[in-house]
């Protein structure tokens, strides 16, 4: 799920009485989701570089498979386009 995704769900499960609070926390939480999605994903994309550089200079072999794409990761994690 999306950062974007968790805030929406929260804001739909959200009844009046609350709702600013609830709505704040779910913002923070949602903050939080957001940074740590842009961790892994620039992650994969340094061992994506990493392994494209093995590839053409040698060392690919000790890679234990390739690195996805971004797309393909990002289908396989968060389910593409809703």
């Amino acid at each position: 799920m999306t950062a974007v995704e968790f805030l929406s769900e929260q804001i739909r499960l959200t009844n009046i009485e609350g709702l600013r609070f609830k709505l704040l926390d779910a913002i923070e939480q949602a903050k939080e989701m957001e940074k740590e999605q842009h961790n892994v994903s620039f992650n994969k994309g340094y061992d994506r570089r990493n392994y494209i550089h093995d590839f053409e200079y040698g060392g690919v072999e000790y890679w234990e498979e390739e690195p996805k794409e971004f797309e393909q990761y990002y289908n396989e994690t968060y389910g593409g386009d809703k």
